[in-house]
């Protein structure tokens, strides 16, 4: 990762700092904390990952960015929404360092906004954006990819110590194997971050789950179900 600065942006480069991306929208949050809330969802192009269960193949090659925005286009976007939360995801949002904080650095700035989480996974290295990036308004959520996605290794172990009370560190349990390694992370790698498991509904049904977390004694963990796929069909998008 990048060496990332302090910005101090101007109109210009707002105009000119310029992002692929594959949609904006406004929906209710499917998961974590905020679960429930109207958020206006940023979802960048590009993935340095490719999960076995990857629900937004979309956002990736070999398909194309839908656009090309610059700062300024995707904040006046944002605007037009009445939602004060918003969720930067993709693909992985953090993907494009210094653009990526620059991004996050606008948004930090709308006064209308209260809430920005970020969808991050675990192969990006946090410590340049919380260093960067002090707004109290912005929060991270760190998706750590288990064995059953295929890609553990690419995981920073490092982040969980970097993790804050207010950040997220998400777990998608596919298998017993999967839960198992979740729980021995958390063991051997203590975070302040809430840790919440996400059930792969198609191996992982969650009442076997939740049965799972109750014979452990998970009690600092969370259930994290994913409610827009409840309200709508599992495959839209725009939702």
């Amino acid at each position: 990762m990048e060496q990332l600065e302090q910005q101090h942006l101007s109109a210009k480069d707002l105009k000119n700092i310029r992002l692929p991306m594959v949609e904006i929208f406004e929906t209710v949050e499917g998961e974590g904390t905020r679960a429930g809330f109207p958020t206006v969802f940023v979802r960048l192009f590009g993935c340095n990952l490719r999960c076995t269960w990857c629900d937004t193949k979309y956002s990736y090659p070999p398909e194309e960015a839908e656009m090309v925005m610059s700062i300024a286009d995707i904040i006046e976007q944002v605007s037009k929404y009445k939602s004060t939360h918003v969720c930067l995801t993709g693909g992985e949002p953090l993907l494009y360092g210094t653009k990526s904080a620059a991004l996050i650095e606008a948004l930090a700035d709308m006064e209308r906004l209260t809430d920005i989480h970020i969808e991050t996974n675990g192969a990006v290295d946090l410590k340049p954006f919380l260093a960067t990036v002090h707004s109290p308004k912005v929060r991270y959520i760190m998706d750590y990819k288990l064995p059953d996605s295929g890609e553990e290794e690419q995981m920073l172990v490092s982040n969980f110590t970097l993790l804050r009370p207010q950040d997220e560190l998400k777990f998608v349990i596919g298998s017993e194997r999967d839960f198992q390694r979740a729980v021995d992370l958390l063991t051997e790698h203590p975070t302040k971050a809430l840790p919440l498991f996400s059930p792969v509904w198609e191996t992982m049904p969650p009442y076997k789950l939740v049965a799972l977390m109750l014979e452990h004694g998970l009690s600092h963990v969370k259930l994290n179900m994913q409610m827009h796929k409840i309200i709508w069909d599992p495959a839209m998008r725009g939702v």
